[in-house]
């Protein structure tokens, strides 16, 4: 299945990494943590490891580990705003349970 990138994602991850000026690409990850007992990581990546995964979408490059893998396949990351916030949303089929704050999940 893989990960992707929604257009405005993909936007908001290149004009990014343009301000930033290097990067090859967006890490995303799991880490145990919160009241649901998993969290997503999302980073710039300036290398790609070799148990990493690259999936493209709209010519940005997402880069997921081996084991986060197991939890974010099929995964799209959007770029949402509402009101005065704005923020990147995993719509993550692999989900069962969220927290109440929104930090945290469990699969």
């Amino acid at each position: 299945m893989g990960i992707t990138l929604s257009e405005t994602a993909a936007r908001q991850v290149q004009r990014s990494m343009d301000q930033r000026g290097k990067g090859v690409g967006l890490r995303l990850g799991v880490r145990t943590s919160g009241c649901s007992g998993m969290a997503y990581v999302l980073e710039f990546a300036d290398e790609i490891e070799e148990n990493d995964q690259v999936f493209e979408s709209h010519g940005v490059k997402v880069i997921v580990n081996s084991k986060s893998l197991d939890y974010l396949d099929g995964t799209e990351l959007d770029f949402v705003r509402a009101g005065l916030n704005e923020g990147f949303k995993f719509n993550n089929p692999n989900v069962k349970d969220e927290c109440g704050c929104g930090e945290s999940f469990n699969v």
